[in-house]
């Protein structure tokens, strides 16, 4: 039997059931290697290759997909048609030894009985364009993350972590918050006028003030408004123009990521990643009862409006029979992607038009049926006529000040029967209707007021926004958008007020120290020339390792000044490597580290502080007095190489001078260990390191040369207990003591 390879088990069971057992569809489980969790993976002297290695906990599945290989006559990797999914295709080859020279890859941009089958009947190669466009980001991205976290950690505090992209949208965050915290409200004021027909054979409406001597008039203060106030109430108004039409609003596009995302956070309020995982969800299938498991929607990570034409014609004949030749455009509705798009795949749309959302609604649960409607009612408005309103424009004089009311109303529905956008806050003039007044009609006033306002801060981001602005500005694909968002919030470098992003005080931090240190890195307009250039290795005409090779060396420069900044260079030279050492404050104090870092990890102790009779109990070297958050303790000079540290209170109690030292001849002291028992130290530690448990005299053994030392007792003897002179007058003095 053959063996189909997807990513998810629930996209294997759904094509599985597509396929009635003619086929084996087995999961990988996603990626199956990746670049290492703990080291940086890629050789940066070796043409920045990256190093893969298997992901923890795969191996029992790759075992199995190996076996099945063997077992199977043809293999095919279905994995998602994007380059991350045609990198897992290529790891998957690899690692199972298949052939590449094979045509083995399919792919489909939905999950149906039909798309399955003509993958199949159509396998190509791996596209390697596609895999080293995927390999590129991927070391690009772990370059950066990987060498800026430790830089964070160093310089703000542990724990923090950078990214190419997800840094830049960090500070799109807080430039955004700085704005608002700059921000200085101007007052203006509106002045409206309530009129009526001088007959009363109409409603009254509402008027704005718009003009005064047929220029745009802005009204700044309570004086000015007060003014045309007592002026329009001493004048006459009448109808100068009346401005009648029929206005146009064309459906909206078919979903891609982005507006699926914007969409759903402004209509149900769901984040961009709880969007994602339910869409993705529809994608793959769900079990519903008495169908099995089936596919709701076509793949979910796209920038294209595309549709395919089979899916055009699907929701044409749908049109006409629900609602009828009025409610099909004269000519189809085709949309322009936007520009930098990758136009791979289709918009996101339903797999089967009949399957609407009444249906739907007895199989799913609540969110992922609200996203199933939304994407629904999107596509087949999409493939829907235009709406049609009656508008109508009034303009009014009295004397020197121009006045205007405008009104819409629904003449035909089109789309909207399906679908209506989200509704903005200054569209006032929907569903207003208007007198049928006419030219030089004469009005009474019923009322005139002014109101106070002030101008508004920028908003805050949202979800929707933010991907919004993402997608505007270039910066992150659609596969990244919803990732990005989730890293800013599990990380805490925002907080949420309502839906509105609100960014932490380390978010501050970290963008004001990458914006000094890294400006092209946190550039907006940079890091989107850089999605344009990975964009062109899966066009075939880049080679990756030269994206790389061209962006790495000034970055590395500036990361290297990044890591010395603001500390003192000083005059001492490496003694591994000969460049100048810097001065670095540590949690322990000073200490000197080359400045030729990373290349040389060179560190020396450079501690100007008390230094104790203890020794380090990891090193040996005499631990030193600091002082801490919760007052002294005692740390070991060798510091960052040997963290070792001790309460103050283990500090031995010195006593005076007794002995001398028989290395230099300066008096010893007795000192006491940790566990309570005297020693003698020489007092010209550290240059002279001498130590005995007896008491030094000062003199030499003339046999052995060990330091003639005096006991407890008051007998004098050679420190050196294997020395012959001891033997003797050990003898001695048992012979003593039996007498």
């Amino acid at each position: 039997m053959d063996l189909i390879i997807v990513e998810s088990p629930s996209k294997a069971k759904t094509i599985s059931k597509y396929l009635k057992g003619k086929y084996r569809v087995d999961a990988s489980g996603g990626h199956i290697r990746d670049l290492p969790q703990k080291s940086l993976g890629v050789s940066i002297e070796k043409n920045f290759e990256p190093r893969y290695v298997i992901f923890p906990g795969k191996e029992d599945i790759i075992k199995r997909l190996t076996d099945e290989a063997k077992r199977a006559e043809h293999v095919y990797l279905a994995t998602d048609p994007d380059r991350e999914g045609e990198a897992i295709s290529w790891h998957l080859q690899t690692v199972l030894g298949l052939d590449g020279n094979l045509a083995n890859r399919i792919e489909f941009n939905e999950i149906s009985p039909k798309a399955v089958a003509s993958a199949l009947e159509h396998p190509r190669k791996v596209n390697f364009n596609l895999v080293d466009a995927q390999q590129a980001r991927r070391v690009l991205d772990r370059l950066v993350g990987y060498k800026l976290s430790p830089l964070l950690n160093n310089k703000i505090r542990n724990g923090l972590s950078a990214g190419r992209v997800q840094s830049v949208a960090l500070r799109l965050v807080v430039d955004r918050e700085r704005e608002i915290q700059g921000f200085v409200p101007e007052e203006f004021w509106n002045i409206y006028a309530e009129l009526r027909d001088k007959e009363k054979k109409f409603s009254p409406f509402k008027a704005s003030l718009e003009k005064h001597r047929g220029k745009k008039i802005k009204i700044k203060n309570k004086e000015q408004a007060d003014e045309i106030l007592s002026a329009l109430k001493a004048g006459e108004y009448f109808v100068s123009a009346v401005k009648k039409s029929i206005t146009k609003s064309h459906a909206p596009a078919p979903f891609t990521t982005s507006t699926l995302q914007q969409d759903a956070s402004n209509k149900l309020g769901m984040t961009a990643p709880e969007t994602m995982l339910m869409a993705q969800h529809l994608y793959e299938g769900i079990d519903v009862e008495e169908e099995g498991h089936i596919a709701f929607v076509t793949y979910i990570r796209t920038d294209s409006t595309r549709i395919s034409e089979d899916a055009r014609q699907s929701a044409k004949k749908f049109i006409l029979e629900k609602y009828g030749k009025e409610y099909y455009p004269e000519k189809p509705n085709f949309y322009a992607s936007k520009k930098g798009a990758q136009d791979a795949h289709e918009a996101i749309r339903p797999i089967d038009i009949t399957l609407t959302p009444e249906r739907a609604k007895k199989m799913l649960d609540k969110k992922h049926f609200n996203v199933y409607k939304l994407i629904y009612e999107r596509f087949l408005a999409s493939q829907m006529a235009e709406a049609l309103y009656d508008s109508m424009q009034i303009e009014i004089e009295n004397g020197e000040y121009g006045l205007k009311a405008s009104g819409r109303t629904l003449r035909f529905a089109g789309f909207t029967a399906v679908y209506q956008d989200y509704k903005k806050e200054d569209e006032e003039d929907a569903g207003k209707l208007l007198p049928p007044l006419k030219e030089q009609d004469a009005l009474d006033s019923l009322s005139e007021k002014g109101e106070q306002k002030f101008t508004k801060p920028p908003v805050r981001y949202t979800d929707a926004s933010l991907v919004k602005a993402m997608e505007d500005k270039g910066i992150g694909r659609p596969s990244t958008y919803a990732s990005i968002i989730s890293v800013l919030n599990k990380r805490k470098y925002v907080t949420k007020d309502g839906k509105y992003m609100v960014p932490t005080e380390v978010a501050y931090s970290i963008t004001d120290m990458l914006v000094k240190y890294f400006t092209d890195v946190m550039d907006v307009g940079f890091t989107a020339e850089m999605e344009d250039k990975l964009d062109e290795i899966e066009e075939g005409g880049k080679d990756w390792h030269s994206i790389i090779a061209e962006f790495y060396p000034p970055f590395e420069k500036k990361l290297r000044f990044a890591g010395t900044d603001g500390d003192e260079m000083t005059e001492i030279l490496c003694e591994k490597c000969g460049h100048p050492m810097v001065r670095k404050n540590g949690k322990y104090g000073k200490y000197l580290a080359c400045s030729n870092y990373p290349a040389c990890s060179n560190i020396v102790s450079e501690t100007k502080a008390e230094v104790t009779d203890t020794p380090c109990p990891k090193c040996g070297a005499m631990m030193t007095v600091k002082t801490g958050r919760y007052g002294k303790f005692l740390a070991c000079p060798n510091y960052p190489t040997c963290k070792s540290t001790l309460p103050f209170e283990t500090a031995p109690k010195t006593e005076e001078t007794e002995g001398i030292c028989p290395e230099c001849g300066k008096p010893t002291k007795k000192l006491f260990s940790r566990a309570g028992k005297a020693y003698y130290g020489c007092t010209g530690y550290p240059v002279c390191r001498f130590m005995s448990w007896d008491v030094p005299t000062g003199e030499k053994c003339p046999v052995c040369g060990g330091a003639m030392v005096k006991t407890a007792k008051g007998a004098v003897k050679c420190s050196n207990k294997d020395c012959s002179t001891n033997a003797g007058k050990e003898r001695r003095g048992k012979r003593e003591n039996a007498s």
